[in-house]
């Protein structure tokens, strides 16, 4: 018969919890960082974008007049004709206004559906956030009390049929009644 018990795959545990345990360092970081990045994209298109673009299209919007507004200046006056140069002004500002109304409209249009477009992902973030903090930390937890009563029960000692039986009564107990002072 065997003087110790059989438990041979503590090891195993032990690397499990380990991988667990370096998965949950790295997760958790990739994780916060996902959902920062997520929060800094929103900031992006409803702030900093739109600023960028509402300036953009005011200034266009200034040149367009003043363009306009020379070459309206050219045609009355009748000292001179009116030069292509002065015409093309007036397309390329007209070019550059329909550029900058084209992307305001798709900033207001993610704007609009940002969040429609991120909230299911986003809730499946955040039931991973909970697994990760809660329901993988108890099982480093719980491996970590099994490997510690594998371990205690790895190193029990077998009873032997060559030595003394093991005490099966508690001292102080006799079993019988009679050598005991209850009377």
């Amino acid at each position: 018969m065997a003087t110790r018990v059989n438990v041979t795959s503590v090891e195993a545990i032990e690397d499990f919890r380990t991988s667990l345990i370096i998965y949950l360092s790295k997760a958790k970081p990739a994780l916060e960082e996902v959902a920062a990045e997520v929060g800094r994209t929103r900031v992006w298109v409803q702030y900093t974008q739109r600023s960028h673009w509402d300036g953009i299209f005011k200034r266009n919007a200034r040149e367009l007049e003043e363009a306009k507004a020379a070459l309206f200046s050219a045609k009355m006056s009748n000292l001179r004709e009116v030069s292509t140069a002065e015409q093309m002004m007036v397309v390329k500002c007209k070019q550059r206004m329909e550029a900058a109304d084209i992307k305001l409209r798709v900033l207001k249009k993610w704007d609009r559906d940002f969040d429609t477009q991120t909230e299911p992902i986003s809730r499946q973030l955040e039931k991973l956030h909970s697994m990760l903090h809660e329901d993988l930390v108890n099982a480093v937890a719980y491996l970590t009390q099994t490997i510690a009563t594998l371990q205690a029960y790895a190193d029990m000692v077998a009873p032997t049929l060559d030595g003394p039986p093991p005490e099966t009564k508690p001292p102080g107990e006799s079993g019988s009644g009679s050598e005991g002072g209850l009377a």
